[in-house]
């Protein structure tokens, strides 16, 4: 299995709600949403997003993603976004995943809008290095529109029908956008980007994230990890610190205590079973490591969740 897959197995996305916006005229929207992944298909038609410093124009089959904003400004090209009315009220009273956004003139555009919630502690070292919007996906991109194109079409089968396993459709169809975008993301990274997404694309340090995904409880030393990357010892723990940010054991105490927090808030298997499944020898020592990053220990962490 690939990194970029290993790395995204444990991230799930879920409460995933989809809207129409049909927008006509100078208009303009604000949408304030926290600790939620969007996504925008723009049907027809062209526009602007404006998040924090990032303005990005958008044509008629672009896809794009903001993986990590509180509020974003959306507005016809013609238009400078200001007076902009507040989106949040009206979609959360939305009943038929259709709404129409109004200002004066002719101007037409028609997208669909995504919003996804996700386990905020699996998927925080990637959203921290993601841009505000990540690069939009074209028709012209090798193809890549085609691909999300089926899953268009999916979701309006899906939104025309109420069957069974129609939510998890849903938000494993907003799963397959997510990694759409990551790896056309990942793909365009110049070589001197100081962005640990970079390892991704590196042949050496790939094998060894992979590995510390798929088998986090397997006892991996620096060593261990060298071999399962084809570099000497010390190339390696520099390599991986060069690009990644720390030194590779770091790394794998990080993904096991996400890991573990993940497991607890599950609360799908005993504390003892959970410290095994992310590598501890005891329970004790489990417990020692959680409460140093999360302030508690792993009991009282589950409490949190579950009263």
């Amino acid at each position: 299995m690939d990194a970029l897959s290993v790395l995204l197995q444990n991230v799930h996305l879920f409460e995933t709600k989809y809207y129409r916006l049909n927008c006509v005229g100078n208009w303009s929207y604000s949408l304030t949403r926290k600790d939620t992944i969007l996504f925008y298909l723009v049907m027809s038609g062209s526009f602007c997003i404006d998040v924090g410093n990032d303005r990005r124009e958008v044509q008629a089959g672009d896809i794009i993603m903001i993986p990590n904003t509180h509020q974003h400004t959306s507005y016809a090209l013609a238009y400078d976004g200001d007076a902009a009315q507040p989106l949040d009220e009206m979609l959360n009273s939305c009943k038929a995943q259709t709404l129409d956004v109004k200002g004066e003139g002719e101007s037409n555009s028609s997208l669909i809008l995504i919003e996804c919630k996700y386990d905020k502690e699996m998927i925080r070292p990637l959203l921290s290095v993601l841009p505000s919007i990540l690069p939009e996906i074209n028709e012209e991109s090798d193809g890549r529109f085609e691909v999300i194109d089926v899953e268009i079409k999916l979701l309006t089968l899906e939104a025309e029908r109420e069957r069974m396993g129609k939510t998890a459709v849903i938000n494993h169809w907003a799963s397959i956008m997510m990694i759409e975008c990551l790896r056309v993301y990942i793909e365009s990274l110049p070589e001197a980007t100081e962005n640990w997404l970079k390892a991704m694309k590196d042949p050496f340090l790939t094998k060894a994230l992979a590995a510390m995904h798929e088998a986090p409880s397997k006892s991996w030393t620096i060593h261990k990890l060298a071999e399962v990357a084809g570099m000497s010892r010390s190339s390696f723990a520099q390599r991986f610190k060069d690009t990644v940010g720390m030194p590779p054991l770091t790394y794998l105490i990080d993904y096991r205590l996400r890991l573990a927090a993940r497991y607890l808030r599950l609360q799908q298997n005993s504390i003892s079973r959970i410290s095994e499944l992310v590598g501890y020898a005891s329970d004790s020592t489990f417990s020692q490591a959680f409460k140093r990053v999360y302030g508690v220990s792993p009991k009282a962490y589950r409490q949190q969740y579950h009263g």
